[in-house]
Order: C-alpha cells, then sequence, then structure tokens
C-alpha cells in the first residue's frame, strides 16, 4: 500500500468535508502541520471544529483558517498571541472549550487507545468541571473527561519512513503523537522521508499503523517569540 503522497492537497484528497472534527498536532508553532493547514484552506471546507494545543496566530497555523472564517470552535488550552481568535471568540463568532493542558493530551490519546473516557482532579472547583460528572475515588473527588475521536488528523513528523513509521524532534512530541492517534484517518506531513529499515526503531513515536497518508514537504518553521539577549 503506497502512503506516500505528492503534495499536501493530493494527500487530504477525498477526506475533508464541512463540519469535521480535525485534530491538529503541535505546541505553540513548534511541530504544527502547516502544509496541510493551508491546503485545507484552500479547499475551503468550513464549520470545521479543531482539537489543538493553540489556535496559531494571525497569519499562520490555524490562524489562516480563522482569518478565512473556516473554524467554528476551538478545543484548546492556549489562545494566546492571537488577535483574531480573540476578536471572534470575544464577539460571539467563534466557539472555545477551554482544556488544561494536559487533560487535552490525554483527552486524545484515549479516543486512539479506544478509551471513551476518564476520571481527573484536573479542573475540579473551576470552570471547567462545570456540566460534568463528578465522581469520588478514596475521598476524593474528580470529573470525567471524554476522548477525543476526530475524523482527521493533522500532525507534523521530523522523519518517517514509507510505511508511516515516524520521529517527531523534541518540543514537537508535546502533541504529534496523541493528535497522531485519535483520527479515523491520519495524515502525517515530515521533512524527510527514508525507507523501512532506516530508522532506529527504539526512536520511532507512533508507529505507520497510525498513519494512513503522507507528504514530504519544505517548512517555514517559524518562531512564535524570537527573544535575544542584550550584548
Amino acid at each position: 500500500m503506497n502512503k506516500v503522497y505528492g503534495s499536501a492537497a493530493e494527500a487530504l484528497d477525498g477526506l475533508l468535508r464541512d463540519d469535521m472534527l480535525i485534530a491538529a498536532g503541535g505546541f505553540g508553532l513548534c511541530g504544527i502541520p502547516e502544509l496541510l493547514l493551508a491546503a485545507i484552506r484552500d479547499s475551503g471546507v468550513k464549520d470545521l471544529t479543531f482539537a489543538s494545543n493553540n489556535a496559531g496566530v494571525d497569519d499562520f497555523g490555524i490562524g489562516i483558517l480563522l482569518q478565512t472564517r473556516q473554524v467554528r470552535k476551538m478545543m484548546s488550552s492556549y489562545v494566546g498571541e492571537n488577535a483574531e481568535f480573540m476578536r471572534q471568540y470575544l464577539s460571539g463568532e467563534l466557539e472555545l472549550e477551554f482544556n488544561p493542558q494536559g487533560t487535552l493530551a490525554e483527552r486524545m490519546r484515549a479516543g486512539g487507545c479506544g478509551i471513551p473516557g476518564f476520571y481527573t482532579k484536573t479542573g475540579v472547583g473551576t470552570q471547567v468541571a462545570e456540566g460534568k460528572e463528578h465522581k469520588e475515588f478514596n475521598g476524593e473527588t474528580y470529573i470525567l473527561e471524554r476522548g477525543i475521536f476526530a475524523d482527521l488528523s493533522i500532525v507534523k513528523a521530523w522523519k518517517a519512513d514509507t510505511t508511516g513509521n515516524a520521529i517527531f524532534r523534541k518540543t514537537a512530541r508535546n502533541f504529534n503523537p496523541p493528535a497522531a492517534m485519535c483520527g479515523k484517518v491520519c495524515v502525517l506531513e515530515v521533512e524527510e522521508i527514508v525507507q523501512p529499515g532506516e530508522l532506529d526503531p527504539d526512536k520511532i513515536h507512533p508507529p505507520g499503523i497510525y498513519v494512513h497518508r503522507l507528504v514530504q514537504g519544505t517548512h517555514e518553521k517559524r518562531i512564535e517569540q524570537r527573544t535575544v539577549r542584550a550584548a
């Protein structure tokens, strides 16, 4: 089975529709599937829900889909650095489901493992817990969080082989692995594609069984906040 496609648009062909739930990898602007996000924008699909650590910035990442009003709802843990996101949310144009960062990652991982829900202490006594089932274990209160089962996962890796075995580097490992797991279909963009056997098996993060399609491309790798020390 050939999993390698010639472009991001080709890799997404036949997968996109309005009202989808898409799980997107990346942490801030690190390891985001920028080529696939651009292809989603160009496709014109709308009313999308994104499960993602963040919403990008105004002109990069998921931010480009906010600019074109293609996103209806965000399920995120951090939404700073994006003025258009703030404007849409405060004006009632965009729905937001806030998640503690670890809870969001675990919701993705749980979905990938077929786990419909789990209990956590994180968020108890806050707005995060409103409307959720509460249960006591050993005298402590927990809330029920639901696993995320996405229609599509889009993730970005450093290296992958042609079967989809992939390696995420450093900070890109925070959300890409669980995001890759929780979609019915996972599309991976990668900086370099190698042949099977060229990757160290001990360094592979998501095995190729989770990845259905992959595309190689050139990435901008924008820095979210560039800071330097005074001379």
